[in-house]
């Protein structure tokens, strides 16, 4: 979605009246809106939060390099205080964090950009302050300034995230929302609605929609009924009798660009946001920028890359983190070997051929969660398949195991695809490996999923793995396979820790 904030400075509109009114005074009546309620509490929550981290790093890092004693840092000659230092460094990080837009409520909670703002702020504020120290002739001590940096950006991301599951949190019960109005045609508003209902981190309550034909009746979400609140021409009016914060455009409405115009006139002097929901589909946010061309909005939108540098260190980073996992889980991974082979009769390791990047087949590795003969008696259980599309999926598949059941319900059966990882067949995040059979049945856009290599983990596990349909399992791994990035990775990572620990369609 992107994001218009109307200008708090009326715009002459030749007089024109808005509905029985002039917009002059309809500005001075919109004037006297308040803003989102939550968002001062909140924001103010975030800035004491990040104050008390910035100024505990500092002090930590003061102590553990310094101890006790009272130093002093040399400027041109002169001792300067190393209290008066730490303070700079304080208001200076602080001051980026402000600046960076870290707290801009539209950012709060959303993650991976709000987690990025506070990595980059945090970053140039110590980048800066590094050229001051050196052009200024200041002799700061090395191992303070590099203590304090990692141990605060770490701790802010830290509470971000802790903020940020706090909201999502409150945000099931309707509190720290965004209260929305939903415009443009039926089809378009119903699609946007069902997407914010979905996801838990939208942050809007959609509080009523205008349609085209402005009947008055209910539009379904779902299980869910929204009320249709009026026309297109009555927008700005609902808007104000609802009390809405922001109101969404949902796809192309009657009038196209003059009308989105016209409406942003409307909302001027207001704290009210205006959004238009793309109908670019499946394309994340860091593939669009905007390319204005003389008041033309242009929207450029990047060709994904499957070479290059980023996927080089996607490998460097597979390797590392692989190698390392090996080393840690080699004992743990020995014992289920063992309880495998104790369990029932044959050999501890599965391995079976899968289907790699660019259609090259592999052997996948896999801790034996069946009995050995378990593909001979596949064609007996077909017509018991609880899968979608492709996949053949059983939740009580007569050929688990006991051990099975756990390994497979904990998806400890997969660690030895480390060892895949770490030779090349696979990557630590991706599309899940398919057997050749299900690429023999794929449709034509369905191959995508081959362009780069299967992944250990990946959207479809973090999402549901096999509660999901096989439409929605292949909109996950094409998504991935066009907008993956080194940062969306490692997210992945985290939440498949978690998902481990408390996992869902695992069976």
């Amino acid at each position: 979605m992107t994001v218009i904030r109307p200008r708090t400075v009326a715009r002459p509109v030749g007089g024109r009246r808005i509905r029985g009114r002039t917009a002059a005074h309809e500005l001075d009546a919109r004037q006297l809106t308040p803003a989102r309620p939550w968002a001062h509490s909140y924001l103010m929550r975030l800035r004491i939060t990040d104050t008390a981290i910035i100024l505990a790093a500092i002090s930590a890092a003061f102590i553990l390099r310094f101890g006790p004693h009272d130093v002093a840092a040399s400027v041109s000659g002169f001792p300067v205080p190393y209290v008066l230092i730490s303070l700079l460094i304080a208001i200076s990080w602080s001051v980026a964090l402000s600046a960076g837009h870290t707290r801009d409520a539209r950012v709060c909670g959303t993650g991976l950009i709000e987690y990025r703002r506070v990595a980059s702020a945090s970053a140039l504020t110590f980048g800066l302050l590094a050229i001051v120290f050196l052009v200024g002739d200041m002799q700061v001590a090395r191992g303070y300034f590099i203590l304090a940096l990692p141990a605060g950006a770490l701790a802010l991301l830290g509470s971000r995230w802790m903020w940020r599951r706090w909201l999502i949190a409150q945000r099931r019960y309707d509190h720290y929302l965004s209260r929305a109005l939903v415009v443009g045609e039926r089809d378009d508003v119903g699609y946007v609605a069902a997407q914010i209902r979905a996801k838990s981190g939208a942050a809007y309550h959609i509080v009523g929609v205008a349609t085209e034909d402005g009947e008055r009746d209910l539009i379904d979400v779902g299980a869910e009924s929204i009320p249709i609140v009026g026309g297109l021409t009555d927008v700005t009016d609902a808007a104000r009798r609802l009390g809405v914060d922001t109101v969404i455009v949902a796809g192309q409405p009657r009038g196209g660009s003059r009308y989105i115009r016209d409406l942003g006139w409307a909302l001027e002097g207001t704290a009210t946001d205006l959004v238009l929901a793309s109908r670019l589909t499946d394309v994340a946010g860091p593939r669009i920028h905007f390319r204005p061309v003389e008041g033309l909005p242009l929207i450029h939108v990047e060709i994904p890359q499957f070479e290059g540098g980023k996927h080089v260190l996607k490998r460097m980073l597979d390797i590392v983190l692989s190698a390392a996992a090996l080393i840690v889980l080699a004992l743990p991974m020995l014992i289920v070997g063992l309880l495998v082979r104790l369990d029932s009769p044959g050999p501890a390791l599965f391995r079976q051929d899968r289907v790699g990047r660019n259609g090259t087949t592999f052997k996948m590795l896999k801790f034996r969660s069946m009995v050995v003969d378990a593909e001979a008696r596949l064609a007996a259980l077909n017509d018991k398949n609880e899968g979608n599309g492709l996949l053949f999926k059983m939740k009580d598949d007569p050929r688990v195991t006991r051990i099975g059941h756990i390994i497979r319900k904990f998806s400890i059966d997969e660690f030895p695809q480390l060892w895949n990882v770490l030779v090349g067949d696979m990557s630590l995040v991706g599309p899940r490996p398919p057997l050749q059979r299900e690429v023999e049945g794929y449709e034509s856009h369905v191959h995508r999923r081959l362009y780069i290599k299967p992944g250990l983990t990946g959207m479809w596990q973090v999402n549901g793995r096999s509660d999901l349909s096989w439409e929605e399992s292949v909109r996950l791994d094409l998504y991935y396979v066009e907008n993956w990035s080194l940062t969306g990775d490692l997210v992945i990572l985290w939440r498949t820790a978690r998902v481990l620990l408390h996992p869902t369609g695992a069976y």
